[in-house]
């Protein structure tokens, strides 16, 4: 008993371990080669990017400046294990080492923002700056209506973006010869360097008149004019390059004339991250993405700051919502996790009271029956070979046959090797009964246990009833309910036969075009259809299902993962019967095909609802009534179900059909569903649905209604009559007759 106890409780821990699995990320570096406002801009873009990407996670180092320091980070972060660099290089020919060695290992690298003179990278993603350069040169031109005096403060010496706005600055400066640039400082693109410099300048050049500085950056800008103002008045125009968003940018200070001009840089943190994504699922990506910016000047600075501060606050609420769902998924996991911990404890409790109250009866047994010792050992191994073996042989049947099938046959290799653990333990624990009970057997003197032992064996054929799936375990297929699945997801299909089999005869399309085929040509009982589907959507499908003549009384139940109201609102605008959710729970499904399939035999007795004549009234000869005028009365009053405007356009059309073709002797359902446009199935399966009676049963309940009507108001004879209504035989005609109402035809004119 303890050795099974184990086992069960290894059995569950094994489920429960199997059933969790961490899915493999992206590690991907990011080497900044300083950290300043544009960066802290770019990297929160970054993260931004990474919310829409489970599978990605960020490490980022940032230099300050020093080419040493991020050659360090590099070679860290590659030992690291990433799986692909994002680098900004320092300088153009000091890093690239670095950048080689990465991707000399068969590591990506995504240069972005400044170059370096090395061709072995992935992919390059920045704006374009020596266009930037030159853009700015030509506004200052103009700003200083072609002539005047400039002073220019450069960026980090040796840094790609230094170098390409310089030669793009001066290039647009040689085409304006009245404009003269008076001194090129060289700044590292910090507010106090580019003060310092600036600062020394002016105090050996104090009567050198400056019209305007350009700051290949805003900090720049904003030192010198920081120097100009402790230093001499009026002070000259100020431009700089970056043109950030939010408090203290550079289009800030330039809505606030702290600067003429900026440009925007810009950061772009999600499209890079997004290119990084694709390189490393392997899409298709750009060898080089250049950026697109613009100037920013009075004139538009206003408009591009409040789309800044719309865009920062959106940026704050989608990075709020995120933080919620995260701390919502965390909750999420921690329950599930109490609840299988609960579920686990409540298991090992329960195998531990039936253990001990199986001990318990069997001590209380030996106890009790002391004097017959010998006999009591021979009964209490034969009991407990009964009370091992039939779970044993529980278990263990239904895994055989299990084993047979082939969605096990070719189930995932995790699954197989579990499958195969359940099936090795078992046996292993069968055989240690069979050792066990073999012992205590050799070495006992009672004779009879072979006897004993002959029917435990044979007990296994029994097990394999609850599990078959032969005709003779179930209900007749033929008098299954039909139902249609229209799904593209194999699997889901799969699970959903494992839920109805046995209870319904199913059909299967793998999407709308091939479920409205299959549906018109078995017209079955119900359609469970997905949304989500190539070639045609659930909605679609749905809407031609209830405007089709054949199908529109065909009840569907859309079963899809799209749960928001408006979702659920466009399902049943499309006609659906019903709405059901992933995930879902089997019995709810049960539930509802049993509820949808009632209402709808519910409609059986509306044949019978009188359909209006010709001259206003309720009553038509062919209808068709209850043998109880009262009960008549209550079925067409019952507040059930009533027929869709097809539904009663379908069955008038019946009746129309059968009015006019009944006297023909040798009419059938496949005449009618001829004039009704209808194969001999569909009308069959429409008319059933419908009516709950088949076309056959109702036509006869037709002539027999005429019949009586002719006897009753005319003076043909019984074999006219019969002739008259279509029926071949007189004496058949009065059979019918008879069981219908419960005399002959002759008795039915005396009433």
């Amino acid at each position: 008993m303890q050795k099974t106890l184990a086992y069960l409780a290894l059995l569950w821990a094994a489920m429960l371990v199997s059933c969790s699995s961490d899915s493999n990320k992206y590690r991907i570096g990011v080497s900044q080669c300083s950290a300043d406002i544009w960066r802290d801009k770019q990297n929160a873009e970054l993260k931004m990017g990474a919310y829409f990407h489970d599978n990605v996670e960020l490490c980022f180092a940032a230099a300050y400046d020093s080419d040493e320091r991020q050659v360090q980070q590099i070679d860290s972060l590659l030992s690291m294990g990433i799986d692909l660099l994002i680098v900004a290089p320092n300088q153009v020919a000091t890093i690239s080492p670095a950048i080689d060695r990465a991707y000399d290992k068969g590591i990506p690298v995504i240069v972005f923002e400044r170059k370096t003179n090395s061709q072995k990278y992935t992919a390059y993603m920045g704006a374009d700056n020596y266009e930037m350069g030159k853009m700015m040169g030509e506004y200052i031109a103009s700003r200083l209506q072609g002539k005047g005096r400039v002073m220019e403060v450069m960026g980090l010496k040796g840094s790609s973006p230094a170098i390409e706005r310089h030669k793009g600055f001066r290039e647009a400066m040689a085409a304006y010869p009245k404009v003269e640039i008076v001194a090129t400082l060289q700044g590292d693109w910090t507010e106090p360097t580019a003060y310092k410099m600036v600062k020394e300048w002016l105090s050996k050049n104090a009567d050198t008149p400056i019209d305007l500085v350009f700051g290949m950056n805003d900090r720049s800008a904003m030192g010198a004019r920081k120097a100009f103002l402790e230093t001499q008045t009026p002070t000259p125009l100020f431009c700089g390059i970056d043109g950030l968003p939010g408090e203290n940018g550079g289009i800030q200070q330039v809505r606030d004339s702290l600067l003429d001009a900026s440009y925007i840089y810009p950061t772009h943190g999600d499209q890079l991250l997004q290119l990084a994504v694709d390189i490393l699922d392997g899409k298709p990506y750009p060898k080089e993405t250049a950026l697109m910016s613009a100037i920013v000047t009075p004139a538009n600075a206003h408009v591009l700051l409040m789309e800044s501060k719309e865009i920062i606050r959106q940026s704050r609420e989608l990075e709020l919502l995120h933080h919620k769902a995260s701390d919502y998924m965390e909750q999420l996991a921690a329950q599930r996790l109490v609840n299988i911990l609960t579920i686990s404890l409540a298991l090992l409790l329960l195998l531990l009271v039936i253990g001990i109250w199986m001990l318990f009866r069997q001590r209380t047994r030996i106890q009790r029956e002391r004097t017959e010792m010998e006999r009591e050992q021979l009964d209490f191994y034969t009991q407990v070979s009964h009370e091992l073996r039939t779970p044993l042989t529980l278990i263990e049947g239904p895994l055989t046959q299990l084993a047979e099938r082939p969605d096990i046959q070719q189930a995932s290799a995790e699954t197989s090797r579990i499958f195969a653990i359940v099936r090795r333990n078992t046996h292993q624990l069968t055989s240690l009964i069979n050792k066990m009970l073999d012992v205590q057997v050799k070495g006992t003197r009672w004779q009879a246990i072979p006897v004993e032992d002959a029917p435990l064996t044979a007990s296994i054929d029994p097990i394999s009833s609850p599990l078959d799936d032969t005709p003779s375990s179930q209900q007749d297929p033929e008098e299954m309910p039909t139902v249609l699945i229209v799904d593209d997801n194999a699997d889901i299909r799969t699970y959903l036969h494992t839920i109805l089999q046995g209870q319904y005869q199913l059909f299967e399309a793998a999407d709308g075009k091939e479920g409205l085929a299959v549906a018109r040509e078995q017209v079955p009982d119900l359609i469970i259809s997905d949304v989500m589907m190539p070639v045609m959507n659930g909605l679609e499908f749905c809407l031609h299902v209830k405007t089709d003549e054949v199908t529109s009384h065909i009840p569907v139940i859309l079963l899809t993962a799209r749960a928001l109201n408006r979702h659920q609102i466009e399902g049943y605008e499309s006609g659906a019967d019903a709405y059901i959710t992933k995930p879902f729970q089997p019995d709810l499904l049960l539930a509802r095909i049993t509820n949808l399939l009632r209402s709808r035999h519910l409609l059986k007795d509306l044949w019978s609802i009188p359909q209006g004549g010709s001259d206003g009234s309720t009553e038509s000869h062919t209808d068709i009534p209850s043998s109880d005028d009262e009960e008549t009365t209550r079925r067409t009053t019952d507040p059930s179900p009533q027929l869709s405007a097809q539904g009663m356009a379908f069955i008038t059309r019946f009746k129309t059909v059968v009015e006019e073709r009944m006297g023909n002797s040798e009419l059938s359902v496949e005449d009618i569903g001829s004039d009704m446009g209808l194969s001999r199935v569909q009308l069959y399966r429409k008319v059933k649905a419908l009516t709950g009676s088949s076309p056959v049963d109702l036509l006869r309940k037709a002539r027999l209604v005429r019949a009586k009507q002719l006897l009753l108001t005319t003076d043909l004879s019984v074999s006219e009559v019969a002739y008259k209504v279509g029926f071949t035989s007189p004496s058949y005609f009065s059979k019918c007759f008879k069981d219908e109402y419960g005399m002959v035809p002759g008795d039915a004119r005396k009433l």
